[in-house]
């Protein structure tokens, strides 16, 4: 079913994803996706198939191996179509949280005492702690902060915090809680402007449309696959003129292959080759959508995720703005937010309310989803916590409207 001439046809959507057809699953509709998305069909298909005939070790002469290797090059040639890079700026490892850690630890090789890096309040903590942990160092370390109460930050503000002494500011795309949208490419002109380098943690933003990554001005970007209906890796994309001035994290004798400078470990070759189900879903939609192949293709593909999620946000929003019995986390204008909502009940216990809804057949969360200090700075209790509904582009009006039905009688009781 679509809304309409040029709307997503969200039957076709779901026939991607093999969970909804999963038995175990039936009657469930899933609003966790922050925490991780569905995988769509080509990329278990991918992975299923290179455990089973191309499990070797890549890149040897002997026809199995050569193929490994061809769909290892090609997961990171496909999405670097789809981020609008070259294939040699994506480095992947096993998480966002770990790929932040060797990003901050290969950083130091640019840092001396005294240089600071601002980082915020907002951020999931692998976009934070890594970096603050560098105070260790003899670092300065700057917080940006966000409104006590909405959880915004204030791009004003940051030009206060920046100095001829700034070396990174780390800041995410969106909030993983309040979802607020940050205005990444006017922040990122400011931070090249204090002659400081950017880096966005692009993990709450990434699967409501891949971004144009030049096109945001970060130096580096970083997000989960598995949040983008892929394998359980995580994707950076680092400007190239950066990546020979980090540390080599790598081993030695690797020091000058791009790709593996930032890979202390071997990659996981299976989840590798299967990010390239990815953009084959993509090409799937864009095909199916009419959107023509050619460079204006990924913000085709954007356009329409992002189109297909501002309906369904509104509807969302509507509902909980006016409520009494809960606090709603974040911006209530749709236009300002990723369709991840979160809020704190006032006479249950969040934990307890997500339970309310799995017996209703909604699955969400509740918990501090690794923003403590976000949720401290606005007041909320981080070992309480708050609730979260998070959805994307294959998520229906009908489930909307079903969440919306669990949420009154949940609240109700």
């Amino acid at each position: 079913m679509s809304d309409g001439p040029g709307a997503l046809d969200r039957d076709f959507v779901r026939q991607q994803f093999p969970a909804f057809s999963e038995p175990s699953l039936s009657g469930q509709a899933f609003f966790e996706n922050a925490g991780g998305s569905y995988a769509c069909g080509p990329v278990i298909a991918r992975l299923h198939e290179y455990y089973r005939r191309l499990k070797v070790q890549p890149h040897y002469p002997y026809a199995a191996s050569h193929e490994a290797g061809e769909w290892m090059d090609a997961g990171r040639a496909r999405m670097a179509e789809y981020l609008g890079v070259t294939p040699q700026d994506v480095h992947l490892g096993p998480s966002t949280s770990q790929n932040t850690y060797v990003l901050a630890q290969a950083a130091r090789a640019l840092l001396k005492p005294g240089d600071e890096i601002i980082v915020t309040d907002q951020d999931h903590e692998a976009n934070s702690g890594q970096w603050r942990r560098l105070a260790s160092y003899g670092v300065i370390v700057k917080e940006w902060e966000v409104d006590p109460d909405s959880g915004v930050l204030d791009p004003s503000r940051l030009d206060a915090l920046l100095s001829e002494r700034t070396r990174v500011v780390a800041f995410p795309q969106a909030s993983n809680v309040v979802g607020h949208i940050n205005p990444v490419a006017e922040i990122a002109a400011r931070v090249r402007a204090a002659g400081a380098l950017s880096v966005v943690d692009g993990v709450a933003g990434a699967p409501h449309g891949l971004p144009d990554v030049p096109q945001l001005g970060a130096d580096v970007y970083l997000f989960s696959l598995y949040k983008t209906f892929g394998p359980h890796q995580g994707l950076m994309v680092i400007r190239p003129s950066l990546v020979h001035q980090l540390g080599n994290e790598g081993h030695y004798f690797n020091a000058q292959e791009l790709p593996l400078r930032l890979t202390p470990a071997g990659p996981d070759h299976a989840q590798v080759a299967a990010t390239r189900g990815i953009a084959e879903y993509f090409d799937m939609l864009a095909e199916h959508h009419g959107i023509a192949p050619g460079p204006m293709r990924p913000q085709g593909v954007r356009e329409l995720l992002r189109a297909a999620e501002i309906p369904l946000l509104a509807s969302l929003l509507d509902y909980l703005r006016d409520r009494r019995d809960i606090r709603l986390l974040g911006p209530v204008r749709v236009q300002e937010r990723m369709a991840t909502v979160s809020f704190v009940t006032h006479g249950v216990e969040p934990i307890e309310f997500a339970r309310r809804l799995a017996e209703r057949g909604i699955m969400a969360a509740a918990g501090n989803f690794y923003a403590v200090r976000l949720l401290s700075a606005m007041g909320v209790d981080p070992r309480r916590g708050a609730v979260r509904v998070s959805f994307v582009h294959y998520t229906t009006a009908e489930e909307i409207a079903n969440l919306i039905a669990a949420l009154d009688q949940a609240l109700a009781l």
